[in-house]
């Protein structure tokens, strides 16, 4: 997998929602995340604001608490200033050199973006999931993180909800 992919999905997967694990819950966990990875920590803040903003451009559905709503079809913008140098040489292609962590995943997903790949940035639409994964699929068309796991549950609770079975009765007794 490319390293750009790899480094954003790595930060957008900096929440669990299914172990109930977030790196940026605490300052030690956000520098050992970075450290990991050899980049610069940079602002926990930011960190959580561009995480959340890049997971709903990615497709995860986003709600305003007070009004309640879902604001994942809304334009957004976020301002975090984002230190981005480059690197020139007459012997290879400019380089984009990010100073933090927050820096280095916006140019990963700017990268991505260019080339047309950050459509294939996705969040698994499970409630109990969110998962961000890279849809390899040819057209594009996938939807869940594994359709192994959850895909088949949720098709195994519409069938369960079509039919009016419950989920620990055997569908072939007869």
């Amino acid at each position: 997998m490319d390293a750009d992919v790899r480094l954003v999905l790595d930060f957008l997967n900096t929440v669990d929602v299914e172990k109930d694990v977030d790196v940026l819950r605490s300052v030690t966990e956000w520098h050992a995340w970075t450290h990991a990875r050899e980049l610069t920590p940079g602002s926990i803040d930011d960190a959580f604001r561009a995480r959340r903003v890049l997971r709903e451009a990615a497709g995860e559905p986003a709600s305003d608490p007070v009004a309640g709503t879902d604001t994942s079809h809304t334009a957004r913008e976020l301002r975090i200033p984002v230190d981005v140098a480059f690197r020139l040489s007459p012997t290879a292609d400019p380089q984009l050199i990010a100073d933090d962590a927050v820096s280095a995943v916006f140019t990963a997903a700017m990268r991505l973006a260019v080339l047309g790949d950050w459509r294939r940035i996705k969040i698994c639409p499970a409630d109990d999931c969110l998962w961000a994964f890279y849809d390899e699929s040819r057209n594009r068309s996938r939807t869940w993180c594994s359709m192994q796991v959850c895909g088949n549950r949720v098709k195994a609770r519409t069938f369960r909800k079509r039919t009016g079975s419950a989920p620990g009765e055997d569908s072939t007794a007869g």
